[in-house]
């Protein structure tokens, strides 16, 4: 194996990411048409989807987070955001929402089935991203990207999706600002989320990264095979590489998609339980002590799985 590529892994169910980030979940689900309730018609459908939790429309009802952050990529569908905060959001394909959970908020994302006529087909990925100590009692908040904001760079086959870090050598607008508690704030974090698309055949040179310590970890989770330094590896797999030169990247017969994860690792003991990511078991009970009193704010929405109607179109209120 070259220097280049320090470990290949299968993509399990979620998918396991490294150092400063926790986790991603990839959600990919072939909803039919939508009813009245904006919630899976009668219309049958060949491919498979999910009701999460959601008892009318799919979806994650009222739920807590406490010491870790969530980036969520919308590439089809759309999402209803409401919060204990007094937050609500509704985005689409291409947007971004990143939410600090930081010492704790209660949200629901639901999936409502917009178009009565056609499939409601919603695919995104929610990578957790940890954070320091210092932030894990920040107070909480929420961004949106928008996909208008979001720079894209496209050459010889390769389109390149920058929500947060440079491509460095690139001339392209900057991505939008990070949540000023974000380890990605950190100037030495060297944090990078980007998607990548290759053409069939198509042939790249992944930049260097600049910072020191950084790692990298391309999912590679749509196509066929995609040969990095020479070595062909198979699609759903995570690929760790040396970030610190730049890496070539030869796609198959396919299009192949990537998510590229980088960053400098946190390096703190890491303490999950279920939706509370801290340092210590002490502070997971403290998590749970907490919430059973405050319920991290006022959840004034009446319902645990709000949504924003069949009229609305993409919003973000902080009221």
């Amino acid at each position: 194996m070259p220097r280049s590529i320090i470990s290949v892994a299968r993509l399990g169910t979620p998918w396991e990411t490294i150092d400063p980030f926790l986790v991603c979940a990839y959600h990919l689900d072939h909803y039919p048409p939508g009813n009245a309730d904006l919630g899976p018609g009668k219309a049958p459908s060949a491919e498979p989807w999910r009701m999460y939790f959601g008892q009318t429309v799919p979806g994650f009802p009222a739920h807590p987070h406490r010491g870790f952050e969530t980036i969520t990529i919308v590439r089809q569908g759309v999402v209803d955001h409401s919060d204990s905060l007094g937050a609500t959001a509704r985005y689409a394909a291409g947007d971004v929402q990143w939410l600090t959970a930081g010492r704790g908020v209660v949200h629901a994302e639901m999936f409502p089935l917009l178009d009565p006529l056609k499939p409601n087909t919603l695919e995104l990925f929610q990578i957790w991203l940890n954070l320091p100590a210092r932030d894990k009692m920040a107070e909480p908040s929420f961004k949106m990207f928008w996909a208008e904001d979001i720079p894209r760079h496209v050459e010889a086959g390769v389109d390149v999706t920058c929500i947060v870090g440079t491509l460095h050598g690139v001339d392209m607008q900057e991505p939008p600002s990070p949540p000023s508690r974000s380890w990605a704030s950190d100037p030495s974090s060297d944090l990078a989320v980007w998607t990548l698309k290759v053409a069939p055949g198509a042939r790249w040179q992944l930049p260097a990264a600049l910072g020191s310590g950084t790692r990298r970890q391309l999912l590679f989770f749509k196509g066929s095979t995609l040969t990095i330094d020479g070595v062909c590896v198979d699609a759903r797999s995570a690929i760790e590489v040396d970030c610190s030169a730049v890496v070539e990247l030869v796609n198959g017969s396919n299009e192949a998609e990537v998510l590229l994860l980088q960053g400098r690792p946190i390096e703190e003991p890491v303490m999950q339980y279920g939706p509370f990511v801290m340092n210590t078991l002490d502070e997971i009970r403290r998590a749970y002590e907490d919430y059973r009193h405050t319920r991290f704010g006022d959840w004034s929405w009446g319902v645990y799985d709000p949504n924003h109607g069949s009229k609305r179109g993409r919003f973000a209120s902080t009221d």
